[in-house]
């Protein structure tokens, strides 16, 4: 097939490729410089020209024209605009259920459903042997039509380990103690419990959510922060000077009159001196007593520091008296 060559006709059909694009854009002022023209085969010429439309940097107005043989009169067979080699691209066009991120299921929102969806594979199917059956559905909860493959589970556990959720994050780089040693991590069931837990802390910022047993924050229950002082000063104590309070004064000891035999105990000189003193005091006061002493009685001041028991008397017959002894000798009154 012979190469197109430039057609004169067409070439000189500038004037109404730009009146076509002018039509084309929204306001005339959108259509730029004359960038050339693209002979795409016999008797088929592009023209373009650059837009100046926001948003569409890089982008040509092309307008394509054509005649028919032998003819005179150039045609205007399309016009559209396209990128050109710096033109600014949106993504490759993919499927909805391909382009979905996390985060864009909103309330009411439901994916389609995915026969082939790697993650996934069948479920357990009831055999009736009770033995495999109790096992599979009570322990391994595989009563589903599809449970989590091994693909999943590693996409899953990958993407938790890596996550804000991991050892990695800030909060846990920061924070002195583990999530394996917290009170309030629940492990999950599985083989993705021996390296993840739900936290259960509301204080904490992972609450309710799935953290991994090296990850950590500053609500770890074993953990505790020193007080800081209070930039306050302070405060003047209170005077309360609404309120009475009675006190009762303690009484002398001299005032005191002790109720039993419980009181504190003189010495016994000081005891039998007041026994007599109040015997005296008792006594009628009209009679007297008075203590006969024998004549022969010999009573000898050089030791006055004897004792009672030393002291004899001398009676009539001239035996010894224990007079003395038996009695303790008491001060005679005066007649």
């Amino acid at each position: 097939m012979p190469a197109a060559t430039k057609d004169a006709v067409l070439g000189s059909a500038v004037d109404l490729a730009r009146e076509v694009a002018v039509g084309l854009a929204e306001d005339p002022s959108d259509v730029g410089e004359y960038l050339g023209l693209v002979v795409e085969g016999e008797r088929l010429v592009s023209h373009r020209f650059a837009s100046t439309a926001r948003g569409y940097r890089g982008w040509e107005w092309t307008v394509t024209v054509a005649r028919v043989p032998r003819g005179r009169t150039a045609t205007v067979c399309e016009a559209e605009l396209l990128p050109g080699p710096d033109a600014v691209l949106g993504r490759a066009w993919l499927p909805w259920s391909e382009r979905i991120r996390p985060g864009d299921i909103g309330p009411g929102d439901v994916l389609p459903f995915k026969a082939d969806d790697p993650r996934l594979e069948p479920g357990w199917t009831p055999t009736g042997d009770p033995e495999l059956d109790d096992v599979a559905i009570d322990e391994l909860a595989l009563a589903r039509v599809r449970v989590l493959s091994p693909e999943g589970r590693d996409e899953a556990a990958e993407r938790w380990y890596r996550g804000p959720h991991g050892p990695t994050s800030a909060g846990s780089l920061a924070s002195a103690a583990a999530c394996g040693s917290c009170g309030f991590l629940v492990p999950l069931q599985g083989s993705l419990g021996t390296v993840f837990g739900v936290c259960a802390n509301q204080w904490s910022p992972d609450d309710g959510v799935v953290v991994s047993v090296d990850h950590g924050c500053g609500a770890h229950s074993e953990t505790a922060a020193e007080a800081p002082p209070t930039d306050w000063p302070a405060a003047d104590p209170l005077i309360d000077e609404l309120s009475l309070e009675l006190v009762q004064l303690a009484q002398p000891a001299a005032d005191v009159q002790p109720e039993s035999g419980l009181a504190d105990e003189a010495p016994a000189d000081e005891v039998a001196a007041d026994e007599i003193a109040t015997d005296e005091a008792q006594a009628p006061t009209d009679e007297v007593a008075t203590v006969e002493v024998p004549a022969e009685v010999t009573v000898t001041d050089e030791d006055p520091g004897a004792s009672d028991a030393e002291a004899t008397t001398d009676t009539s017959d001239g035996t010894p008296s224990d007079t003395a002894d038996e009695s303790p000798a008491r001060p005679h009154p005066e007649p």
